[in-house]
């Protein structure tokens, strides 16, 4: 891991948080993910499998957690299968932990070798009932590629048929909703790294620049503080930022356009999710700046709506229908086409058109109850925009905010956000 350790209560805490959740006579069972190939015998490198990181801090392959919070042996309530080390594995890849190393990341008392695994989990199911199961179930999860939980569901569904079979991810969902401040300090730090690669962009920031040098940048910053990217980042210029998922990164920087960067690190596997929109040449212009402001008042006013008891669809609706009137200000929306505004059909939707934002945490989209409501220590990304192909312009804004009982709290507030101060920004960093 490149990250410092951290304190295996914060995995206690969740594994307590889930057991409390399961009904008695049950048994949990999460993998670890799969290593990914590229071409040949080419691999990526190696993403851990989020609801087992959350359960555990375990990010190695081949990794299996039980839980019997009721089993008759206090042994086996919780569990913790790893690879055995040897001799040729540690050549090819590496050091695999050890039991003992095992034992202070996840706090898990029990840790066996993989091989064990089988005939250890056929004793306790033999005193279950019901058998919970993972599976990723996020909305807009693919399903080309059979993970590790999957096929282990089907192996059980057909060794036990007799069994009561529940989903796990249902109640991973709600709990992983709601971060713990270990969770949001490891956010802040992702966001403070964010801020420095930005840093570092804007010290090469001039007319003629390329996309893909200024995301050189970030790569390097992050990298020299322990991160990595948290998503593919989003460095469009001028008309490139009217793509909502532009990723080439290739184009050059003109003099007079707007720069959007989206753009998170990862750091100890918590995403940042920052956006932020740069005058190619230090300065906006009169337009630019007053497109600029309606896209920052809705942040502004978002941000102060992000609050305990909301559901999601009343807070995009509240961003989409703020976001009308400014358009219908700037008049990009006529006086009949602001009235006839909705929810279901959004006057602001030509311009406007994505979410206004989502669950962030071990994932730039961390798991999270559909429509909410909003609950204290959920940490969401707040991101309206404004989009003008016809102008070569498109303006997003982007901060992570913590969900309080006592109101929202931004986590971006150290990254500029007034016009005027990404302009000072801009300058202090190229030391002008």
């Amino acid at each position: 891991m490149r990250h410092d350790p951290i304190d295996p209560a914060l995995f206690i805490e969740h594994r307590q948080q889930i057991a409390a959740k399961l009904p008695p006579n049950s048994i949990a069972i999460v993998h670890a993910a799969d290593p990914l190939t590229t071409n040949g015998d080419g691999a990526v490198r190696y993403v851990p499998a989020a609801d087992l990181f959350w359960l555990t801090g375990i990010e190695q392959a081949e990794s299996i957690l039980v839980l019997a919070p009721d089993a008759t042996h206090l042994a086996h309530r919780e569990m913790l299968f790893i690879r055995e080390p040897n001799a040729n594995l540690e050549t090819w890849e590496g050091h695999s932990l050890t039991k003992k190393e095992a034992q202070t990341i996840s706090g898990i008392e029990t840790i066996l070798w993989a091989e064990n695994f089988s005939s250890t989990l056929h004793s306790i199911l033999v005193e279950k009932t019901h058998v919970f199961l993972n599976t990723n179930e996020h909305g807009r999860a693919g399903f080309e590629i059979e993970t590790r939980d999957l096929r282990m569901a089907r192996q059980l569904l057909h060794r036990y048929p007799i069994h009561s079979f529940q989903r796990l991810a249902p109640l991973l969902r709600d709990l992983r909703a709601v971060k713990n401040s270990a969770e949001v300090e490891i956010i802040r730090n992702a966001v403070a790294i964010t801020k420095h690669g930005l840093d570092k962009v804007l010290s090469n920031l001039k007319p003629g620049v390329q996309e893909y040098e200024l995301e050189a940048e970030l790569i390097g910053e992050f990298t020299r503080r322990r991160a990595t990217m948290g998503y593919e980042p989003i460095v469009a210029s001028g008309k490139n930022a009217c793509t909502l998922h532009y990723v080439e990164n290739n184009s050059p920087c003109q003099e007079g356009d707007l720069l959007l960067i989206d753009v998170g690190a990862n750091h100890a596997n918590y995403t940042a999710d920052v956006t932020r929109v740069f005058p190619v040449s230090g300065r906006f212009t009169p337009r630019q700046k007053e497109l600029y402001q309606a896209v920052l008042r809705v942040l502004q006013s978002s941000i102060q709506r992000t609050v305990v008891g909301t559901t999601l669809s009343q807070w995009k609706w509240d961003a989409q229908h703020q976001m009308a009137g400014e358009l219908h200000t700037l008049g990009l929306l006529n006086k009949d086409e602001y009235e006839a505004d909705s929810m279901e059909s959004p006057a602001c939707k030509k311009f406007f058109m994505h979410g206004l934002g989502h669950s962030l945490g071990l994932g730039v989209h961390d798991l999270a109850p559909g429509d909410g409501p909003l609950e204290a220590g959920w940490v969401m990304t707040v991101e309206p925009g404004l989009y003008l192909p016809d102008e070569g312009i498109g303006i997003r804004l982007e901060n992570d905010v913590l969900v309080t009982e006592n109101g929202p709290v931004d986590l971006c507030g150290d990254v500029p956000l007034e016009p005027d101060d990404v302009e000072d920004w801009i300058a202090s960093s190229q030391g002008t």
